[in-house]
């Protein structure tokens, strides 16, 4: 009999919990560490001590709201699943929503069926889904451990028991973003005090703070090198408009034009809207989310004359 491993996939959701848990402990160490143990102490030592420790507990506390912020949109945002019984609009229903259809990035014509079946949609990206056993949008994927299709799925990410799609792909990345600023900040903070430890030098913490200065560094390091690896990956990513599923199967398309790559900065207002103001926060301006439907992960506007075959 062949092994199913997606017999599995209450036990990761189940996991991603475990994660969630163990991220909020590693922000509580860190805080512990950082704040209680080293640089709140400097805040009553007066002089240029202070300054230091008051400057960076403002940093330290700016960047920790950030990463908590971008963090709980993340795992509390729905990705966004396919509606019920979800069709194709009609090309008059569609309108002039897109402001950059406007700038001659036409949306991919669907046709007028309403009543469609799998195979009316072959040479568009309008999918079928057998274990939904219903239409899926252009880019939306199957999730195994969530159980739906998800519209513009990146990943399913245990840590933070959520897919990563349409709706909060934003918020994933400036989570990367925030955590990776923090993470670097918290090892330039504690790392005068770990070289102590490997000196020999005489270190004036006691043995829980210093326990946990030293297990927050280490993690905050560790964590800081990985969580680059994929900052990096994904602003490649979002610079080429294709999502990690996107990415991996591309090689099956080898010398075709990608039809959803419009230049990095319409890529970008793709992602993050064309507020550019709003860019480092997890939300969107009203007229984005009015105008774009890619926002909302259905329509996406493609290359001008796109062709399929080169």
């Amino acid at each position: 009999m062949a092994w199913n491993v997606f017999k599995f996939c209450t036990a990761l959701r189940a996991f991603g919990s475990i994660m969630i848990v163990f991220f909020l402990g590693l922000v509580g160490v860190t805080y512990y560490a950082v704040v209680v143990a080293y640089y709140g102490p400097h805040l009553f030592r007066g002089g240029f001590d202070t300054l230091i420790a008051v400057a960076f507990l403002f940093l330290f506390h700016l960047l920790l709201v950030m990463v908590l912020w971008t963090y709980a949109t993340v795992v509390l945002t729905d990705p966004g699943g396919v509606p019920l019984n979800w069709r194709p609009l009609r090309e008059e229903e569609k309108g002039d929503a897109d402001p950059l259809v406007g700038l001659g990035y036409g949306i991919a014509k669907i046709g007028t069926n309403q009543s469609a079946v799998p195979g009316d949609f072959k040479n568009l990206d309008i999918g079928f889904c057998l274990k939904c056993n219903r239409l899926k949008p252009p880019r939306a994927h199957h999730c195994s451990i969530c159980n739906r299709c998800i519209l513009k799925m990146d990943h399913h990410c245990g840590w933070v028991a959520n897919c990563v799609g349409a709706l909060n792909y934003k918020s994933f990345l400036l989570f990367l973003f925030y955590t990776f600023l923090a993470e670097i900040l918290v090892c330039l903070a504690l790392l005068r005090v770990f070289m102590e430890i490997f000196n020999d030098d005489e270190v004036d913490l006691t043995p829980g703070k210093l326990a946990a200065t030293f297990i927050a560094f280490v993690l905050n390091l560790a964590f800081a090198v990985s969580v680059l690896g994929f900052l990096i990956m994904h602003i490649t990513l979002v610079g080429a408009n294709r999502t990690t599923i996107e990415f991996q199967a591309k090689d099956k398309k080898t010398g075709l034009t990608w039809r959803y790559d419009l230049g990095w900065k319409k890529n970008y207002e793709q992602v993050f809207g064309t507020e550019k103001k709003l860019w480092l926060i997890p939300v969107y301006s009203k007229d984005d989310i009015r105008r774009m439907p890619a926002l909302q992960g259905f329509e996406f506007p493609t290359r001008p004359n796109w062709d399929p075959q080169h």
